[in-house]
Parts: C-alpha cells; structure tokens; sequence
C-alpha cells in the first residue's frame, strides 16, 4: 500500500534544488525530447483553459519520462490581478506520481521550480549559444525570473557589467538593492541593450521591447516573458534576422507571439544542439525562444523528491 503523499513547499523546493545538479538533467531531458522517441519519454502541449470571468487562465503541464521513471504534471493559475490583491498574480503546485501505480508521491510548490527551471533552461542557452566574449548582461524586467536569472547567470557566466530596466523605474532599483554585486539601472530599453552580449527579456509585456537595431550583432537573446500567442516581447525586424532557437517546436507555434506573429522560421530546438544534429550559430545573433515545458518541471520535482528523501 502506498503512503500518504508528502507536502514540500517552496522553502524546501528553493533549498533543495540547485542549480549545479538541475542543470546537466535538464541537459540530458531536453536531448531525448528532441529524438521524438514516444517509448522514452512523452509530453504533450500544455492544455489552458481560460477562466474570463476573473480575467485568469488554467494551465496543465504533464510529462511521462520513462528512461528515468519519471511521471509528473504541474498546475498553475495566472491572472491578471489588481495591485490591491495580496496573492500572487501566478500560483504552482507540483504533482509527482509513482509511475508503476499511479498514486501521488509528492506535492509540492510550483513557483520555486518554474523560476529555476526557467533560469536555467535560458543559462543552458547562453552556454550554446552566447558569443565568445561575453562582458555585459542586459536583463529586461525586474520580476521572480529576473532574480532567477541573474542567479544562475552571475553563477555560470562572469560579466564586467550587468544592467537591468523595467516599466517602473522604482522597481528596477529594488530588484538593484536587493541582490549583491553592482547592477546598472537603465531608464530606457536602448539603453539596457547598448552593446550587451547577452539580454535576457522576462517581461509582462504583450507589444514588442526590445528592437533589432538596439541589438548588437552576434548577441544571444533569451526572450521568456510572451508565453501567450498574441502575446510579444521582440519586434518583426529581430524574430526575421535571428537565428532562433526553442525548446519545442510544437510549444512554439502552439503558444510564443513573438514567433507566430513575425512569422519567424524556427531553426532548431536546444535539444538538437545538444544532440549534435543541428549547428550552434554563436557568430550570429541568436534568439532562445523559451515557453516551458512539463519535462523541465518534472525533472524538477524528482530531484528535488530524491534529496528530500536522501535528507530522512
């Protein structure tokens, strides 16, 4: 007989999940992803339900990986919330399920591993794709992923200078406050994006920010904040030029407004990178268009389980 679940919140998730053993799994998920092998590992496009009435949406986000005995999916509402409200505007649980069985092992919090997860899937980008000499980090928005961004960033990568913007200049001067290390506060997009390496966009924003012509040749964009199909983070000029990269092709042209609005042509997901079937272009200005996928959840959650569980 199967036990009772166990609960992990997020204070257990943040301490349990790091980055130096999230990574190379998620290395390992995305290649076997991009091979299509449905005996290996299954993920189908995350299903949303709209929920108009209260100007919100449901998300589900399942994944079997049987090569890793792996079943997961992840819950996770998002609305568009009034600043008087004191919950967050995006809410997560977790569900991992013992695949042979079918019963719940672990319940956990959902927004620790969607920030991680997101920050480390854009840094395994960077690793692939970022030109040889990268000096200056450029980070438009100053929300939970800006934070999860330059954590794994400053934590892998070392830059001479790292710059942030937002819509609300106060808020990109606490996101400055808050974190240790010099960060430039920019008054304006251009500004942040002058000459950066590598920009990283983790925006609300559903109309283009950031510009082909502020974007210096040769940099690496890791576009994360348009995860709705009329929604847009990057103009027409830069989704055309760009060599672009994703995490699923399906995702892509089921879900990102910034690739099926311009009508970009997608040239490879990560995964194949990683496999070795398709190029790395780090001469060329390239965009990772990431959307989040149930495999990074679900490798997640089982790391995440096998500590706690190595921890009693």
């Amino acid at each position: 007989m199967a036990g009772q679940p166990v609960f992990l919140s997020e204070d257990v998730v943040s301490r349990l999940l790091r980055y130096e053993d999230l990574i190379p799994r998620l290395e390992v998920a995305l290649g076997k992803f991009s091979l299509r092998d449905s005996s290996q590992l299954v993920q189908p496009v995350r299903s949303l339900m709209p929920i108009q009435d209260h100007n919100g949406f449901l998300v589900l986000m399942p994944a079997y990986m049987a090569y890793d005995g792996i079943l997961c999916t992840k819950i996770l509402t998002s609305y568009k919330r009034k600043s008087v409200f004191n919950l967050p505007s995006t809410q997560a649980t977790v569900l991992l399920l013992d695949p042979e069985y079918g019963n719940v092992s672990a319940v956990m919090g959902g927004l620790k591993i969607t920030h991680k997860r997101t920050a480390a899937m854009s840094a395994i980008s960077a690793k692939l794709l970022n030109p040889a000499q990268s000096d200056i980090l450029c980070i438009l928005g100053s929300g939970h992923q800006a934070f999860s961004h330059y954590e794994v960033f400053m934590q892998l990568f070392s830059f001479k200078e790292v710059r942030v913007w937002s819509r609300r200049m106060e808020m990109a001067k606490r996101f400055a406050a808050s974190i240790q290390g010099p960060v430039k506060v920019c008054s304006s997009v251009k500004e942040a994006a002058d000459g950066a390496d590598i920009i990283i966009t983790v925006t609300k924003s559903s109309e283009p920010v950031l510009f082909w012509e502020w974007v210096k040749p040769g940099a690496h964009v890791a576009a994360v904040g348009a995860c709705r199909p009329d929604w847009r983070e990057l103009d027409d000029v830069l989704m055309k030029n760009a060599v672009i990269y994703v995490d699923s092709r399906e995702g892509a042209a089921a879900e990102s407004g910034d690739i099926i609005l311009s009508g970009a042509e997608v040239f490879a997901e990560i995964g194949d990178v990683i496999n070795g079937t398709s190029p790395a272009h780090r001469e060329k200005t390239t965009v990772f268009k990431s959307l989040g996928m149930g495999i990074q959840d679900a490798v997640s959650a089982k790391l995440v389980f096998d500590k706690w569980k190595s921890n009693q």
